[in-house]
């Protein structure tokens, strides 16, 4: 058992580490944060459907702290508020969620099917984040006359569409190789 346990938190870290690597390779990036990667949420997702929703959301949540580490952007407002919102926002519970795929997966039977729709999901929660980010702490780089929730919703939408989209696709596409990987005893 224990040897076991060791070798899914071996796969985790490497699983972390690839998507930070691959958070580095950027395809759009834009100028206040966020970009289209090269499916650098899809190994959080995989580790979901792979070892479970609970390895998923602590290897994400590691990944989120690294991100925070590696690749923080400041908020337009110096207050303890605007700074915790864009830790919880931004990234704490934006990438925590990508761990939760194999809960949105489960109503379906086809693994294909519950990689990209998990997936999906899991990526349309980070979304969210972005979007309430966007609006909560961010409104102030929305240009004159525009409604705050629209330049939020535009601007977020831009990468993290694609984004989501992207690792939808790499999770149906990887996770039957995946399946066939046993850890071994």
């Amino acid at each position: 058992m224990r040897s076991k346990s060791t070798r899914i938190l071996v796969e985790c870290a490497m699983m972390i580490a690839l998507a930070t690597a691959l958070s580095f390779v950027k395809i759009i990036e834009l100028p206040q944060g966020g970009s289209v990667t090269c499916v650098s949420m899809a190994p959080l997702a995989l580790i979901s459907f792979r070892h479970g929703v609970k390895w998923g959301m602590l290897a994400a949540f590691v990944h989120s702290l690294l991100q925070m580490l590696i690749q923080f952007y400041p908020p337009p407002a110096n207050t303890l508020i605007a700074f915790a919102g864009v830790i919880l926002l931004d990234y704490v519970l934006a990438f925590t969620a990508l761990g939760a795929a194999a809960f949105f997966g489960r109503p379906f039977k086809s693994r294909i099917a519950a990689a990209a729709v998990g997936s999906a999901a899991g990526g349309f929660i980070r979304f969210i984040c972005s979007f309430l980010s966007g609006i909560l702490i961010w409104g102030s780089y929305a240009p004159e006359g525009t409604p705050v929730w629209l330049y939020s919703l535009t601007y977020n939408g831009s990468y993290m569409l694609p984004e989501i989209a992207l690792t939808a696709l790499a999770s149906a596409l990887l996770i039957p190789a995946l399946d066939r990987v046993k850890l071994g005893g």
